[in-house]
């Protein structure tokens, strides 16, 4: 057999590089303050909000580490849900992606130095929390119906150089209150892929809550019911995207995290059809 020739190799090289994977990581936020400290809701002026007790920020920031080491791939946006624990989570694990020396003696992102060219920063409404007593405490969501979320002020505990201001959110935005369960897991849905598809030569990391978590398992591994995820538990999806000229094509996300791996537990509700097997 003749070798090939050095047209056919640089073809094939073409269509090697006109095929790429894109990566996204959907993550919850760490061990919320009211967990550890019950009264805390008593004289909080916002008690729908809580920050993060200070083992969720040493969780956030070595969950951070772990996917910097291990993912094998660098994240090059970030969006993060308003609610205060979602945007410390993601100030410390955009610190440890962006750390300039990896130490392990770093608990947390306080005093990091960072490279803030690595990626970028933007908070978007559709990751928030599900805006119902499912998820918020009875009695604690504001009575006048105002989050009282404030951008600005949020952006401002992103490490610096970071966000994204350019950035229209998907979401402009919050879900009205007493939003279904079904509805919110529709909007989980969504907003995972229409960010995936807004930025498709990019791997993303979402952090979001323990509902999101487990919407972006059960939505692209069928069958499968999530039962429990974990403070910064995080899956990993993967999907293939294919570029010609100026457009491209994606396909299906696929999930690569592993039951039980990172803080997430499932089980697979798929029945074998037996009887229809000839």
């Amino acid at each position: 057999m003749d070798p090939p020739s050095s047209e056919s190799q640089e073809n094939q090289h073409q269509q090697q590089q006109q095929q790429q994977h894109q990566n996204v990581v959907v993550m919850r936020h760490g061990d919320r303050k009211d967990n550890f400290e019950p009264l805390w809701v008593t004289t909080a002026e916002r008690p729908w909000d809580p920050p993060l007790f200070e083992e969720g920020r040493v969780r956030a920031f070595c969950t951070g580490r772990k996917i910097r080491n291990q993912l094998g791939f660098p994240i090059h946006r970030v969006f993060v849900s308003p609610f205060l624990r979602c945007v410390e989570t993601a100030s410390q694990v955009v610190s440890a992606l962006c750390a300039l020396h990896d130490d392990p003696n770093n608990l947390t992102g306080d005093n990091v130095s960072i490279d803030p060219s690595k990626l970028k920063v933007s908070i978007e409404y559709g990751l928030c929390e599900m805006l119902n007593t499912e998820a918020i405490r009875p009695g604690l969501a504001p009575k006048d119906g105002n989050w009282g979320f404030n951008i600005s002020e949020l952006e401002g505990k992103f490490p610096a150089g970071t966000v994204d201001n350019t950035v229209e959110p998907v979401y402009k935005e919050l879900p009205q209150w007493e939003e279904t369960v079904p509805g919110a897991r529709t909007r989980y849905a969504h907003i995972f892929q229409a960010l995936a598809d807004k930025y498709p030569t990019e791997n993303l990391l979402l952090v979001t809550h323990g509902e999101g978590v487990g919407v972006a398992v059960s939505t692209f591994m069928k069958d499968t019911t999530v039962y429990a995820v974990e403070y910064c538990a995080y899956t990993e999806l993967r999907r293939p995207i294919f570029h010609k000229d100026q457009s491209f094509t994606a396909g299906n996300f696929e999930v690569l995290t592993h039951n039980g791996k990172t803080g997430i537990e499932y089980i697979s509700t798929a029945k074998d059809d037996i009887n229809g097997m000839s």
